[in-house]
């Protein structure tokens, strides 16, 4: 098998390390050698960068002591040690020491690999209030005279304004700036974003108050999030001196607003942390975002600063290299359930606010709705009952229909029937069998003789009829129809086009996907929002198996559906994740069949749908293939004429939805041909 295939780097992730060594405060060749064995440990890891803390090689804590010529030329050798270990390391080291240029001292990081130096970048902003005295030491970059030095020998680039590119990963440029710099109100990091850095590090010292690590989280990830970056936070530990202040050695990494990584404070001795960052995420949002470049234009003269300094080291490609990061399951579901509830909250929230919008808009005052006993109408009809009592309207105003057909079994009508009079709506019951029958019969359709054939037309007369009565039914009451139809089903178009669950008059549930509904059904049963014996009935759809129950089963199996949808169409906690990825930033399969594979291969990726065990399912990657080769070709091929013509529905989460007024314009009869030729290239 490939090896390439489960490899990070085969798929735009890129391994970056953020270090704290233990420091000993005006001796750097220890601290060299400390910094060295850091390194070391991540190229061993396959991280393509490593980060060390401001002033690192001589420690932060050196006050006055930075203008004695000992102490700079011990930096100098120091920093030569660095540089010739790096000749044998597969990564870009980031180090920081001062440095004298034309008689000024500057508080430098210093960007090294393969042997030599790439770049020195001074620190722009330099504090001077409360326990900072650096503009004692150091002058800022501004009060450099030149843009290239000689150091160690060699001829190298200086400023602020400098990003590094990876030869081979040209989506890994990453800029680098000091402590204050990322304090200030336009950080310049900010413009290196504008200029193309993926991935922003900062070389910090900081020491550590009451509060102060908070902070430094909302500090980072608001950075990250607002340059669509990658942002990688030093800071100094062990060994820098208490004669004022203390030091908790925090390192961080996040990735637009995500931590991905975080060390543990005051620990005693050196630490390193990992971060795999998804750089292709990183783009795409970029090229998504048409705000920021226009803010590129808008910056223009700042952004033009910038001088790329490229070089290139041998990435990890030849072996198996998983991802460290977490891949969740269910990307539309929180895995942390403090997060699940409040997303439940919300989504609920959302779905209620709109449709109580556009009733009153509307002017109607009554909805019509049909009920299957399944999940999804389940679902809808809780939101309709919490939205007419935001009107304070009764209950009784829902006319709910359940509509049993040839198929339906005695569960899911038994449940339907439940539901209402939980929910406490007016009940309704319509068998639909007679005017199929008459139907068939215009038709001319075999079964109306006796002739078991249930073929699509079969299944279709009935999920018509269903929706032609609803219609009819809101003519009839001055009401209008609430759809039922989940972004799942829309997404495969596994629902019957025009008069079918496809129309409704509004559809709340437009843009809430399977996994989510059901953790929504979950969450009001938790809550005991329609009393403890509502929530039993809840419990009880929720453990149904999904049909659409609508051929036959066998004799003396009335409660087992001979159509279950997942034997069609897959999986939809796999197919949610492809809906996820494929169109919330279109990646291609390989990358999305390598993100499921390493979503499924982790037992702590939860949450897990209906109440399961981590172990519920585990998904291989012939499985995941298979089923992703179904999601391609109906997603691209088959059903994009039926998300052409939706009806009106909320959006309600950032994993998109799929109306063509909203995230979503595509043609009618595209082709699948590329999507199905780059899913033949996956390992078997």
């Amino acid at each position: 098998m490939d090896k390439r295939f489960f490899n990070l780097y085969s798929h735009d992730f890129a391994r970056v390390a953020v270090a704290s060594p233990r420091c000993k405060v005006a001796d750097p060749a220890f601290n060299a050698q400390e910094t060295i064995r850091l390194a070391r440990e991540a190229a061993e890891h396959g991280a393509v960068l490593a980060a060390f803390p401001e002033l690192g090689l001589s420690a932060y804590t050196c006050d006055d002591l930075f203008h004695q010529r000992a102490l700079l030329d011990a930096v100098l050798d120091a920093l030569a040690e660095v540089v010739a270990a790096s000749s044998t390391l597969p990564l870009a080291v980031v180090v920081g020491a001062p440095l004298r240029v034309n008689h000024v001292l500057f508080n430098c990081a210093v960007v090294v690999a393969g042997g030599r130096i790439l770049g020195v970048v001074p620190k722009s902003y330099l504090p001077n209030y409360g326990e900072f005295y650096e503009s004692r030491q150091f002058s800022p970059a501004d009060n450099a005279a030149v843009d290239r030095i000689t150091l160690l020998g060699q001829d190298v680039p200086f400023g602020p304004e400098q990003i590094f590119e990876l030869e081979n990963q040209p989506l890994f440029r990453f800029h680098v700036e000091i402590c204050e710099d990322v304090w200030v109100p336009v950080p310049p990091s900010s413009y290196a974003a504008l200029a193309g850095a993926t991935v922003l590090v900062n070389l910090s010292a900081s020491n550590v108050v009451v509060g102060k690590s908070g902070y430094r989280h909302q500090l980072v990830s608001q950075q990250s999030a607002r340059c669509l970056a990658a942002y990688l936070y030093t800071s100094a530990g062990r060994g820098e001196s208490t004669t004022d202040m203390a030091w908790d050695g925090q390192s961080l990494i996040y990735e637009k607003g995500d931590k991905l990584a975080e060390s543990e404070r005051f620990l005693a001795d050196s630490h390193i942390i990992f971060g795999d960052v998804d750089l292709e995420r990183l783009s795409v949002d970029r090229m998504h975002t048409t705000t920021f470049a226009q803010s590129v234009r808008r910056h223009a003269h700042e952004v033009e600063k910038f001088r790329v300094q490229t070089f290139a080291v041998p990435l990890p490609i030849g072996k198996d290299l998983p991802l460290a990061r977490l891949v969740e399951r269910f990307p539309y579901v929180p895995a942390d359930g403090r997060r699940r509830d409040e997303r439940c909250t919300e989504v609920y929230n959302i779905q209620v606010q709109a449709l109580v919008q556009r009733l009153q808009s509307s002017g109607h005052q009554k909805v019509v709705i049909g009920i299957s006993g399944g999940l999804d109408s389940t679902h809808a009809l809780l939101v309709c009952a919490k939205a007419l009592d935001k009107l304070g309207l009764p209950r009784t105003n829902i006319l709910a229909y359940t509509m049993p057909g040839f198929a339906t079994s005695e569960r899911t009508l038994r449940q339907a029937r439940e539901l209402m009079r939980v929910v406490g709506c007016t009940a309704h019951e319509i068998d639909i069998r007679p005017s199929c029958i008459q139907m068939l019969k215009d038709l001319g359709h075999p079964y109306a003789e006796g002739a078991e054939q249930y073929d699509v037309t079969f299944e279709n007369v009935q999920a018509g009829e269903r929706t032609s009565h609803l219609f009819r039914l809101a003519n009839h009451h001055h009401a209008i129809v609430i759809g039922t139809g989940d972004l799942s089903e829309l997404a495969l178009g596994w629902c019957t086009y025009g008069v079918g669950d496809h129309m409704s008059h509004y559809n709340v549930n437009a843009s809430v996907p399977k996994t989510l509904i059901s953790h929504l059904v979950r969450w009001v049963a938790d809550t005991r929002q329609i009393g403890d014996t509502g929530s039993d009935v809840l419990i009880n759809v929720l453990e149904t198996e999904i049909s659409p129950e609508l051929v036959p089963g066998k004799v003396g199996e009335a409660n087992k559906p001979a159509q279950v949808t997942e034997d069609f169409i897959g999986p939809y906690e796999l197919q949610d994740f492809n809906l996820y990825y494929t169109l919330r930033y279109g990646f291609g399969p390989a990358k999305v069949a390598f993100l499921s594979w390493s979503a499924w291969q982790d037992s702590a990726a939860g949450p897990w749908p209906e109440g399961g065990s981590p172990a519920r399912n585990q998904y291989d990657l012939a499985a995941i293939k298979k089923n992703l080769g179904i999601f391609l070709w109906r997603f691209f091929k088959t059903s994009q004429f039926k998300r052409s013509c939706v009806p009106n529905g909320p959006k309600v989460g950032n994993g998109g939805s799929l109306s063509p007024r909203g995230d979503w314009r595509a043609p009618s009869d595209s082709e699948a041909t590329v999507w199905v030729d780059q899913l033949a290239r996956i390992p078997d």
